[in-house]
């Protein structure tokens, strides 16, 4: 009796009920369930960066069973981390998907996911061991915004000739292959390794729709290269090189192109597997099946340039520091000057206190003499007054 296809999500069953990747309990899970479904076969994935988050003491492990087949990894650059190259398997050879994820991004594409019997989860149970059961994904916001992108996707599809759709099979088939940048670098030659796709397939696939090689697009002029400039068109980031803009080519796009102007070119070749369009000035425009040596280079380039401009610069904190230790002592000069002032008030009090008192001091010894002229007075009169009277 022949078994089910089941592709493992290694690094979800890995991660159950753990902060951190554990090679053992995949392990442990993997034979698990080869013990109680011996007839079915498994192809287990984890995503690119899992032998670096297990444990110190695992990697040896890892690496020997990665190199004996036993694990597979998506290749340098996938978009989507290893989910997408995950799904991408499973939907190609119709096996069923273990894992306790809901793939909610990836609901728009993969609507089988839905089906009964294509998803199962895994959880490990003390004391009885590894169950596996049966599931339904899990809907939410990720998932309403996937199929509704899903949908735009497929009624672009609709639009999309012969040529177009070939050209998207051969986006896949490089995407799932684990040797991509092999292969990339067998096609073009000169050793450039694996290169990112530029555009989303959602953004890529709806261009491809609408503007075929040869037919002409408006396109904003974005940014320039030493070898020509980014445009986009449509929502779709296009390149446009030297030989693309004239006949002899100019020294510069610059020459040629004003940035933020709206231009119109001519669609001059598709590089489905890195999801790259090639422009061209019309009457310039040599329409062929695989972009220049220059786009592909300029293209390879720009997201390592994009995120050296990116990275804080070392130099402008250092300037900020020296500015504000020149601009220290200027507060302490302020703090002096309150300092002289509530000085200078407290002696004028002291002053003025010091003239109040011997005020009071002088009013007083008034006082008191004022007193003593008065009895001598009156003693006086009453001697007087004793001498007129009759004896």
């Amino acid at each position: 009796m022949a078994g089910r296809q089941i592709v493992v999500d290694g690094s979800n069953i890995a991660t159950e009920g753990r902060s951190q990747p554990s090679l053992a309990q995949l392990d442990e899970a993997v034979r698990a369930y080869h013990a109680e479904h011996p007839e079915d076969t498994a192809i287990v994935v984890v995503d690119a960066t899992f032998g670096h988050r297990i444990d110190q003491s695992e990697r040896r492990a890892f690496e020997e069973a990665e190199a004996a087949g036993e694990l597979v990894s998506p290749p340098a650059g996938a978009i989507g981390r290893g989910d997408r190259f995950l799904l991408q398997i499973a939907d190609r050879t119709g096996a069923t998907v273990l894992s306790n994820d809901s793939f909610q991004e990836f609901h728009g594409e993969y609507g089988w996911l839905f089906d009964e019997g294509r998803l199962l989860g895994a959880k490990p149970v003390q004391g009885v061991g590894w169950i596996f059961t049966p599931r339904t994904p899990v809907r939410g916001p990720k998932s309403r915004v996937a199929v509704r992108a899903g949908k735009r996707a497929k009624a672009a599809e609709k639009r999309v000739s012969p040529e177009a759709r070939k050209a998207i099979a051969e986006a896949t088939a490089d995407a799932v292959s684990p040797t991509q940048g092999e292969r990339g670098r067998s096609r073009r030659g000169r050793g450039r390794g694996p290169a990112e796709p530029v555009n989303e397939p959602l953004a890529f696939i709806t261009f491809i729709a609408d503007h075929q090689p040869g037919s002409e697009v408006e396109a904003i002029v974005e940014s320039f290269t030493s070898h020509g400039a980014f445009v986009t068109a449509n929502g779709a980031r296009c390149y446009v090189p030297l030989t693309g803009l004239g006949d002899p080519p100019p020294r510069s796009a610059k020459e040629v192109l004003n940035r933020g102007e709206p231009r119109t070119f001519v669609v001059q070749a598709l590089d489905p597997p890195r999801r790259g369009i090639e422009l061209a000035l019309p009457g310039v425009a040599k329409v062929a099946g695989v972009p220049t040596d220059e786009t592909v280079e300029a293209e390879i380039a720009e997201p390592k340039a994009s995120r050296k401009k990116a990275a804080p610069k070392k130099k402008a904190p250092t300037r900020k520091k020296a500015a504000a230790k020149k601009a220290e002592p200027v507060p302490k000069k302020a703090e002096v000057a309150p300092k002289k002032a509530v000085a200078k008030k407290a002696a004028a009090k002291k002053t003025l206190a010091k003239k109040v008192t011997s005020k009071k001091k002088a009013a007083a010894k008034k006082a008191e003499v004022a007193p003593k002229k008065a009895t001598r007075k009156t003693a006086a009169k009453k001697t007087a007054r004793k001498k007129a009277a009759p004896s």
